[in-house]
C-alpha cells in the first residue's frame, strides 16, 4: 500500500521547483489532473518560483489545446468517449510545444480558442536556453508525451464527482477510465481528495 505524508500546497510548489533545480537545460513538465485538482494553478505557483530564481517558465494550459467543436462535439456535448480520445489534440502538443521546444528551441503557447472556436492565432516563442515549459491539465499522462519530469495530482473518484461541477460531472467516467488504463508513473505523485490538505506519495 502506498504511504503518504501532509504536504501544504506551497510545500507541492516548492517539492517540484526542487526537482527542477537539478535539470538544467531546456525541460517539460507535466502537471496531470483532472480540472477539479487544480493543475493549472500549481503550474502557476511553480513557474513564480522559478521566475524568482532567474529562470525562464510558462505555463502550457491543456485548455488551449482543444480541438474544434466540429471535432470534440461530434457525439454530443457530453459524450465520455469523445472527452478521452478526442477533445484534446494531444498530438499537436507533443509537435508543437514538447518536440518544439526540444528540436527547434520554440513553441506555441496554444493552438485554439475554445470560446471562439477559432484558432488561438498566438506567435511562436522562442526558448531561452534554460527555458522550462509546465504543461497543465487532465490525461496528460499515458499520451506519449516525453517530458523530463510528471507530477500527477490524483483523487479518488469520490472525491472526483465531489470537487466536480455537477454540470460537468459527466467527464468524471472519463477521467477515471482513462487514469485506470495507463500505466505511467508519475516521478511526484499528490493525493489532493482535499485542495487544501494535500498529501505527497512517499512509497
Amino acid at each position: 500500500m502506498p504511504t503518504y505524508s501532509p504536504i501544504t500546497l506551497d510545500g507541492v510548489a516548492e517539492t517540484v521547483t526542487d526537482r527542477l533545480r537539478s535539470l538544467a537545460g531546456r525541460r517539460v513538465v507535466l502537471i496531470d489532473g483532472a480540472d477539479a485538482a487544480r493543475p493549472v494553478d500549481l503550474a502557476a505557483r511553480v513557474s513564480e518560483r522559478l521566475h524568482t530564481e532567474g529562470r525562464a517558465a510558462d505555463v502550457v494550459d491543456l485548455g488551449g489545446w482543444v480541438r474544434p467543436a466540429s471535432l470534440r462535439l461530434e457525439y454530443g456535448h457530453t459524450d465520455e468517449m469523445s472527452y478521452r480520445t478526442a477533445w484534446f489534440d494531444y498530438d499537436g502538443l507533443a509537435r508543437e510545444v514538447v518536440g518544439a521546444l526540444r528540436d527547434r528551441g520554440r513553441w506555441l503557447p496554444a493552438i485554439w480558442d475554445a470560446e471562439s472556436d477559432r484558432s488561438a492565432r498566438l506567435r511562436v516563442v522562442d526558448a531561452g536556453p534554460d527555458q522550462v515549459l509546465i504543461v497543465a491539465g487532465p490525461m496528460l499522462l499515458g499520451r506519449g508525451l516525453h517530458a523530463d519530469l510528471t507530477v500527477a495530482l490524483t483523487l479518488s473518484p469520490a472525491a472526483l464527482r465531489r470537487l466536480t461541477p455537477e454540470e460537468d460531472h459527466w467527464t468524471v467516467d472519463a477521467l477515471v477510465t482513462h487514469a485506470d488504463r495507463h500505466d505511467d508513473t508519475p516521478d511526484v505523485e499528490v493525493k489532493v481528495d482535499h485542495p487544501d490538505r494535500p498529501a505527497l506519495r512517499e512509497s
